[in-house]
């Protein structure tokens, strides 16, 4: 039973969320996703989701993200990956989870 109080200060995560669970995963975009703007939108859209990691460009075209944090909050940037920025077109998006190692202490882009 969650007993509320009239501080929203004394909320927790585990209050309301159910997922507590923290994952990683290992994100490959495919498509027309450079030049698009898709590393600083993914980095906004991360931040706004409490999800750590990074972002990059390959030079084959493709980006690369990794993430960590909260499995839904994870979830919504993956999520957010398979459509980008207006501009972007994913064809394909690979995902492998790997162990949560609580690295990162922010979302940064990789030059």
């Amino acid at each position: 039973m969650v007993i509320l109080s009239s501080s929203p200060s004394s909320f927790t995560r585990k209050d309301y969320d159910n997922s507590n669970k923290k994952i990683r995963a290992h994100i490959l975009v495919l498509g027309k996703v450079q030049g698009v703007y898709f590393r600083q939108n993914t980095r906004i859209v991360a931040t706004g989701h409490g999800v750590t990691g990074w972002v990059r460009n390959l030079k084959d075209g493709r980006v690369e993200v990794l993430l960590e944090g909260y499995e839904a909050d994870v979830g919504q940037v993956i999520e957010w990956c398979h459509a980008g920025p207006p501009k972007a077109t994913v064809n394909d998006v690979d995902i492998k989870y790997e162990k949560y190692t609580g690295e990162f202490e922010e979302f940064r882009v990789n030059y």
